[in-house]
């Protein structure tokens, strides 16, 4: 008796992780691909460069850009809707955060403007979070295959592990994104030191060349001053 106990416990404990080991399979292949995306390009001196991204009705799109290198460091930025209508316009700004609520469905586009500098060229880099469609996780179709056990199976149900998969999954991809968000920020604060360095050294050593050249002058005009050439009679 007390080996058969034995044998129906571990029996439990085998099937406990077998469905645990499934949950976490069939939700890993429910995530698939994030619909989030971004993109770091060199935008041309008095050009123009123009994405595109579809979305739903009834969901959230959020655009993120910064400018990280380049003289001025900024650019026009615009959001246009799918029947042309103007949503965002921002003039000669080298970053900024926009959340769009589509109110219809199709490709929205989404521009960046160098056309008011003739010889600067820019690198942009921006991102695109979108939330509320179908790119979340979530639903009782996420396992598919996972029938629901009777009763409590060693005390995890599997609504919970759903909620705390997703929730995991969630934190990590905003996790990345803000990951992704700093480096932008690092590329751009290292781009602006180095050009401030140099620009640091350079007139350093104009100023040097320059206070060499007055300094050269006055010994000159001093030792003009002291030079007599008279003759003296004795």
């Amino acid at each position: 008796m007390e080996a058969f106990r034995g044998r129906m416990s571990c029996r439990g404990g085998l099937l406990g992780l077998t469905v645990a080991f499934l949950c976490c399979v069939g939700s890993v292949q429910c995530f698939g691909q994030s619909q989030d995306s971004e993109f770091t390009f060199l935008l041309p001196a008095g050009r123009s460069e123009c994405f595109y991204q579809t979305a739903i009705k009834n969901g959230t799109m959020e655009v993120e850009y910064q400018v990280i290198a380049g003289a001025g460091m900024d650019v026009d930025f615009t959001i246009i809707s799918p029947q042309g209508a103007r949503l965002i316009i921002e003039n000669r700004r080298s970053d900024g955060v926009h959340v769009v609520e589509p109110m219809e469905e199709g490709d929205y586009e989404i521009c960046f403007d160098n056309g008011f500098s003739r010889f600067s060229e820019k690198m942009v880099f921006f991102e695109i979070i979108i939330e509320g469609q179908g790119g979340d996780v979530g639903g009782d179709d996420e396992f598919p295959g996972v029938e629901e056990p009777d009763g409590s199976l060693l005390e995890y149900k599997l609504d919970d592990i759903r909620e705390t998969m997703d929730s995991l999954h969630k934190r990590l991809e905003r996790s990345r994104q803000m990951q992704t968000v700093l480096r932008a920020f690092e590329a751009r604060d290292r781009n602006l030191l180095e050009d401030n360095l140099w620009r640091v050294s350079f007139w350093s050593c104009a100023s040097v060349l320059v206070m060499l050249c007055v300094a050269v002058t006055q010994v000159y005009t001093v030792r003009k001053l002291f030079d007599d050439k008279r003759r003296v009679c004795t």
